[in-house]
């Protein structure tokens, strides 16, 4: 099977990059099911990547339904080390407006329904996730931006993302209630990749694109379907623009990152005495710890 080393997860909106050359779908099995869709590795600018629409090429997946598992199983057994996410999000602060960036680097979740961990089944794993994304990966992200100079659109690095879990939006209680914890995003999938991202040993940082402002504004309601649809088209546009200068960035200057070392003190379960069963449907991720 052919090595990628940087993955691109495409959120609303964003269903393929352009720009590829030289693609092919790739089908991959995990021992959690299908990715959500057919993984797209193409040529960019040079280097070789790894596509993957979150929500399917024809979004069909609720937020709760996405194979998170899946999707970072199927992105580790391709050999990636760094996953941008381009994401859809509403944004909780005035400051943060419409087709603004934002590059978060804290996470609270609010999700109910979903398994966020590779472990069990006889392996106990508690990685560190006090800083939730790649420092360097996500300094490379904003670089990237500022290399591309967007008129009219800000960058807000850092700040923290609130997922939940939909697909009904939040409240206006519940808005205001993220806006007092000083929450700047809102968005549905972003925490579950990154943990399942850091205990995989993968870098990842979410780059976050405003469609609008949640509904704790008072103009949120006078906002139309058209204008979040013609957002979220440029958003993918300017994402697509970004990803591109950030594949160029890393390779220009490759980077290590304490996610790829993230399980060498996390695995409490002696791996000589855990079932093999657990081994083998976790090899991609523990392969390096094994003993031959």
């Amino acid at each position: 099977m052919e090595t990628v080393k940087i993955g691109i997860i495409g959120g609303s909106g964003l269903y393929k990059m352009e720009a590829l050359e030289d693609v092919r779908e790739v089908s991959l099995d995990t021992p959690f099911g299908k990715p959500s869709d057919n993984i797209i590795v193409g040529t960019l600018d040079g280097t070789r990547v790894a596509f993957l629409a979150r929500h399917g090429r024809n979004h069909h997946l609720l937020p709760t339904e996405l194979p998170f598992r899946a999707n970072i199983h199927a992105m580790k057994q391709l050999g990636v080390e760094y996953i941008i996410s381009a994401s859809a999000v509403g944004s909780l602060q005035a400051e943060i407006k419409p087709l603004d960036l934002v590059i978060p680097d804290q996470f609270i979740d609010r999700t109910s329904k979903r398994i966020a961990t590779f472990f069990g089944e006889g392996i106990v794993a508690h990685v560190g996730f006090g800083n939730p994304v790649c420092g360097n990966l996500a300094d490379t992200l904003a670089q990237a931006i500022k290399n591309l100079d967007f008129p009219d659109i800000d960058l807000h690095q850092g700040g923290t993302y609130i997922c939940m879990e939909g697909p009904a939006f939040s409240t206006i209680a519940e808005s205001n209630l993220y806006r007092s914890w000083g929450a700047s995003v809102i968005g549905m999938t972003n925490l579950t990749e990154a943990k399942l991202a850091r205990e995989a040993e993968i870098a990842y940082a979410t780059l976050a694109l405003v469609t609008d402002y949640d509904c704790w504004n008072p103009d949120h309601d006078h906002v139309t379907v058209e204008t979040v649809i013609n957002n979220l088209h440029q958003n993918a546009t300017n994402a697509q623009k970004i990803i591109r200068e950030t594949v160029k960035l890393i390779v220009a200057n490759p980077f290590e990152s304490e996610a790829h070392s993230a399980l060498k003190t996390s695995i409490f379960t002696p791996l000589d005495k855990a079932p093999e069963e657990t081994k083998q449907k976790l090899l991609p991720i523990l392969k390096k710890y094994l003993k031959n």
